[in-house]
């Protein structure tokens, strides 16, 4: 028998907290063109990284689409994230997960990432999930901006996912790449400030 073609708009998505205090906690994502979550099996990776670091600390998640890793950051235990998303409509679904989820700590702003970064941001920050759209290509500009504007902890640590078939970020001076992988068409990498 043949399967039916599926007509009319696809319903929004799901996310799953991987670990921590919502562990398998499913969460509806807004149906935002090009909305494009961090995997699990990355989110899950990449936590395993910030274990040591994650109790406790100062999390900014810019380009926050989904809220997938400020918030797997604040049910393992960061003391707060900020939260900046441009879109209305996926700013609006992660301020109505943070409800149903409880969750104290956290602050969306909707806004353009490099106008908080240039004029509201204040730090220090000690992780920041940098996760532009990959069409976007501002990683460089981003990272230039956290550096010059010190917005960052003195051991920050700095996370970046771009398309894997980009020439990899150049780092500002006094950064040093501490771990990095690649999975499907994501290269994503943890980046830590030594100045």
């Amino acid at each position: 028998m043949a399967k039916r073609k599926k007509t009319g708009k696809s319903q929004p998505g799901r996310l799953r907290i991987v670990a921590g205090n919502w562990r398998s906690r499913l969460l509806e994502i807004a149906d935002v063109p090009g909305l494009r979550p961090t995997s699990e099996r990355i989110r899950e990776t990449l936590f395993n990284w910030l274990a040591p670091r994650i109790q406790g600390a100062q999390c900014l998640d810019l380009f926050a689409g989904t809220g997938a890793l400020g918030l797997e950051a604040l049910s393992r235990g960061a003391g707060s994230t900020i939260f900046v998303e441009k879109s209305a409509l996926a700013a609006r679904k992660l301020i109505e997960n943070i409800e149903a989820l409880d969750v104290s700590g956290a602050n969306v702003l909707q806004m353009d990432a490099r106008t908080y970064l240039r004029e509201e941001a204040t730090g220090p920050f000690d992780i920041v999930f940098l996760d532009p759209p990959f069409a976007a290509d501002a990683l460089e500009e981003l990272c230039r901006l956290l550096q010059r504007q010190a917005l960052l902890a003195t051991d920050a640590l700095i996370y970046i996912e771009q398309d894997r078939a980009r020439p990899e970020v150049e780092l500002p001076p006094g950064w040093q790449k501490t771990k990095n992988k690649t999975a499907g068409n994501v290269r994503y990498m943890l980046v830590q400030r030594m100045d």
